[in-house]
């Protein structure tokens, strides 16, 4: 296919001295993205799509397709609560904040639930190193020391809330 030395010019073209602070990228000779944006003729993918990957677990699929991709993750199937935040999730469109923030909230309560299922199992988490600790002291030693200190000030603040209730 070829790719046109130049971009045709646009009938309506903006000038961009007359809307201030906008129209810097109008100027079609400034435009390094062209030949690559010119899909007019572009057929698609120059290859079969290959076979659809077989599932033995749940799939979240965004609202915006049509279909699966060919080839998906399946390591970490959606479970417990945090799997019903996921479903509730992925009745949004991508583009809303609301599924962004319940995919968010949705690995914090993942946490807690790993976290509960070591405990159940005999198993003490060891959450400093998951946490990366390790690397923080090493790369990051300042920052460290903020959340330790975040972190204690908050149970303090929780520990005099407790006792105040108390009395």
């Amino acid at each position: 296919m070829a790719v046109p030395a130049r971009r045709p010019a646009a009938p309506n073209r903006i000038v961009p001295a007359e809307v201030l602070g906008w129209g810097v990228d109008a100027e079609p000779d400034n435009d390094p993205t062209w030949p690559m944006r010119d899909r007019a003729g572009d057929p698609g993918p120059h290859w079969p799509r290959p076979a659809l990957q077989r599932t033995e677990v749940k799939i979240l699929q965004s609202i915006e397709y049509a279909r699966r991709p060919a080839v998906f993750g399946t390591a970490v199937p959606p479970r417990g609560l945090s799997g019903v935040v996921r479903r509730a999730a992925f009745r949004w469109s991508e583009s809303s904040w609301l599924h962004w923030l319940l995919l968010m909230g949705a690995d914090r309560v993942n946490v807690i639930e790993g976290v509960a299922d070591d405990l159940a199992k005999a198993r003490i988490p060891n959450i400093p190193a998951e946490m990366g600790a390790r690397a923080e002291w090493a790369h990051n030693r300042g920052g460290l020391f903020r959340k330790i200190a975040v972190a204690g000030a908050a149970a303090a603040v929780i520990a005099a809330a407790i006792r105040r209730r108390r009395v």
